[in-house]
């Protein structure tokens, strides 16, 4: 890696309330372009949600996954972005604040590009985490040649050759589908799993077309379209409504003592 790669960790106030107490995580992949200015409006999103007993008190952990590194580790090795996450952020995160370091208490979760990764990260390591939140995901087609990409070409084989040297093979072989198909046994039954994406959102079709793909692969999950909700986390996330806080409760609850 060529330098350090930062990440910013939202605690909820009962977290120095209660020194003892451990808590489970939300690793949250931001999208395309950065994530740092969605920080904020999401950790007041979430902490509201937590004031008002909506949800359970978490860890909200927010990696800087770059510009365009689709969360996966670059063809040349540069920015080995899925390592730095599972390898080496994941065990920080649990060596250095209270966590219930248990795959029950880990979720993944992601909005376009960060919703790709989510998919991909959380099908590929079921063993690590819990829960896999999906939201408007993409690019999901093996093709690479989602919506945005064919309205700007340009930019597609930028961030093609960036992740994955110009390689469509390599990129095929890396996709949320693919990782599916090979791991559909290990996840089947085992991993929570939510799909949602806007009506308006030009990722649509092919968030339809994934979810298609995966009831193909008996893996069960919930798909929601939100009406209108175009390229927008919030106004998804809201647009879920109490569909929304069941699925983090259910999938960071913690079990009681047996």
């Amino acid at each position: 890696m060529l330098g350090k790669v930062s990440y910013h960790l939202y605690t909820p106030a009962i977290y120095d309330e209660e020194p003892e107490r451990r808590f489970p995580v939300l690793y949250w992949l931001h999208g395309t372009g950065g994530g740092l200015a969605g920080i904020a409006p999401l950790s007041a999103f979430f902490d509201r949600a937590m004031r008002e007993a909506k949800i359970p008190p978490m860890l909200v952990v927010f990696p800087n996954g770059l510009s365009a590194s689709m969360w996966c580790d670059s063809k040349d090795g540069a920015v080995p972005m899925e390592t730095i996450v599972v390898k080496e952020l994941l065990p920080h995160i649990d060596a250095t604040f209270r966590t219930v370091a248990k795959r029950e208490a880990r979720m993944l979760e992601g909005f376009s590009m960060g919703g790709y990764g989510a998919a991909r990260l959380g099908l590929k390591y079921p063993e690590i985490f819990g829960a896999i939140s999906i939201l408007a995901g993409g690019p999901l087609d093996r093709e690479f040649r989602g919506p945005r990409a064919a309205a700007n070409p340009a930019e597609r084989e930028r961030n093609l050759q960036a992740t994955f040297g110009g390689d469509l093979a390599h990129c095929q072989a890396l996709s949320p589908l693919t990782v599916a198909q090979q791991n559909a046994a290990a996840v089947r039954g085992r991993s929570r799993i939510r799909q949602a994406v806007g009506t308006d959102d030009f990722s649509a079709e092919l968030n339809r077309a994934f979810s298609a793909q995966l009831k193909q692969l008996a893996l069960e999950h919930t798909f929601t379209e939100v009406p209108g909700g175009g390229p927008d986390t919030l106004a998804l996330l809201r647009g879920l409504g109490e569909r929304n806080w069941e699925f983090y409760r259910a999938a960071l609850t913690p079990a009681p003592p047996p």
